[in-house]
């Protein structure tokens, strides 16, 4: 979920490096609004069609969750716009749906196949062995104990989403009045420990002595598409005496805003920026760059410059960051972003070591 920076997505033609993210400037440093995102309906019309055409499977949840699966849809229709691609996008539903809209997607002729979600790691590695003439992505795919059986076909991208949470636990740990703090998280699994983990860290080198409160969702796919769950734990910690709480949960997140709302606290959004999901209770939230990552691997692909095996993204990558503009700059004082992108440099030079489990 970089330097916290953030350009306006409104102005995402700047160039962007082929098979990475490239520098944004750093929120509290003459930044750009950060967080802002690509509009559903692109601004300038469609570049001249590649011939290039991208299938997308979503994340449980869907598009719509306003977080992890609406930030791969940007940057799919990013593509669509600035590269001419044609885009084909699917919402399965559980288990051997997944497998067969990779399938149907891979036999239909696309040149790449994404797969956004862990969820989508077994079986995108068995189809891409099985359609080698295809490229396919996978966003946080799970790293096999033998990184070299990854198929010559397939790049696995993933987030060092603890750095990230590392920013929005000091931002946090610095903003409660109360010196007790929330984490909810979605389903119970090394992925998500790693938000928590991360904002755990955040939390207690600013506050040594803040509490940390945490829960899960459940323990299968369903607990990032469980709002109500996510509200019945969220007001559990607010009434536990936590000010602020952030959540890693896809759509459960919803639940936790109802909650803020409900309660008149602070929460802190994921992946995308989520202010408008809760324009009276939402801090800042923690950005996952899936759109530009989904962007930069099609441009890749575009430019015949398709990379395989494994790519990470962090705070030195501008994987990850967090929202500091124009709607909550009356909430984060530039004390506390200037104190936090002073984290990050500690981050990015190797002198505070992050935690991800």
């Amino acid at each position: 979920m970089k330097q916290p920076f953030f350009f306006a997505i409104a102005v995402l033609a700047v160039a962007v490096a082929t098979a990475g993210c490239k520098k944004k400037e750093t929120a509290g440093q003459d930044n750009s609004p950060a967080g802002s995102q690509t509009p559903d309906k692109p601004a300038a019309p469609s570049a001249a069609k590649s011939g290039i055409k991208i299938g997308l499977v979503y994340d449980v949840g869907g598009r719509g969750d306003k977080s992890f699966n609406d930030s791969a849809y940007r940057g799919l229709k990013w593509a669509e716009t600035e590269l001419g691609v044609t885009i084909r996008e699917v919402e399965p539903g559980e288990g051997s749906e997944r497998e067969a809209a990779l399938r149907q997607l891979a036999a239909a002729g696309h040149d790449l196949v994404f797969g956004v979600g862990f969820l989508f790691t077994d079986d995108i590695t068995k189809i891409a062995r099985d359609f080698p003439k295809v490229k396919f992505a996978c966003v946080d795919y799970t790293v096999p104990d033998d990184p070299s059986t990854i198929p010559s076909n397939l790049v696995g991208l993933r987030f060092r989403e603890h750095e990230g949470s590392f920013l929005i636990g000091a931002i946090a740990g610095i903003i409660t009045k109360v010196k007790t703090v929330g984490f909810v998280g979605g389903m119970k699994i090394p992925l998500i420990r790693k938000f928590e983990a991360g904002y755990q860290a955040g939390v207690k080198h600013v506050c040594p002595d803040c509490k940390i409160l945490s829960a899960y969702a459940g323990t299968t796919g369903k607990a990032f598409n469980n709002p109500n769950k996510g509200q019945e734990l969220a007001l559990s910690q607010y009434e536990g005496g936590s000010d602020v709480i952030y959540h890693a949960s896809g759509k459960t997140g919803d639940g936790v805003f109802n909650a803020a709302k409900e309660k008149k606290k602070w929460a802190i959004g994921v992946d995308s920026d989520q202010f408008h999901v809760a324009p009276c209770c939402v801090l800042t939230s923690m950005l996952k760059r899936v759109d530009v990552v989904v962007f930069d691997t099609i441009k890749a692909t575009v430019a015949g410059e398709f990379r395989n095996g494994l790519q990470e993204f962090g705070l030195a990558e501008d994987g990850v960051g967090f929202v500091y503009d124009d709607n909550n700059k009356d909430r984060l004082s530039q004390d506390v972003v200037d104190r936090v992108n002073g984290l990050t440099k500690k981050i990015i030079a190797g002198e505070i070591k992050v935690p991800f489990e």
